[in-house]
């Protein structure tokens, strides 16, 4: 079953059972996704979709900071709500160690000398582990072992 379908049973399900929080929070992925679709002008694939899911993830993270600062307590517990009901159609992410494994292999392969080869690294990095790690983490350790 692909990505787009296990949304769409999902929508259905929330609809049934009348869980407004989960027909809510995946109503607001459809319509990311028809939009990422329309501006593709393609199906979407299931890699496309996750990396639609990990952009709304992340702009709920964004927006879960914002509302820390500013107390407000209700708006942080739903978007943790929510971005935990997105985190199930995206695979598990890798744990400390193995991104630091992938890392150290790029680093054999590529032997970077400096900063500059940082490009390079997160290419190669991108390709290897992609949808499975936060890759603003995967660059900031980079950044540290390339200094």
């Amino acid at each position: 079953m692909s990505l787009n379908e296990r949304i769409a049973n999902d929508m259905k399900e929330a609809m049934k059972s009348q869980n407004k929080f989960s027909l809510s929070v995946l109503r607001m992925l459809k319509s990311a996704l028809q939009l990422e679709g329309i501006q593709l002008k393609k199906e979407l694939t299931d890699e496309e979709i996750m990396v639609v899911i990990k952009r709304n993830v992340k702009q709920r993270k964004d927006s879960m900071e914002e509302f820390k600062k500013f107390g407000k307590t209700e708006e942080v517990e739903n978007l943790e709500k929510e971005i935990e009901l997105l985190k199930k159609y995206l695979p598990e992410e890798l744990s400390e160690e193995q991104i630091e494994e992938a890392i150290d292999q790029v680093f054999e392969e590529l032997k970077p000398q400096s900063i500059k080869d940082m490009g390079h690294i997160m290419k190669e990095l991108t390709s290897k582990i992609g949808n499975q790690a936060d890759m603003g983490v995967v660059s900031s350790k980079v950044k540290a072992r390339l200094q």
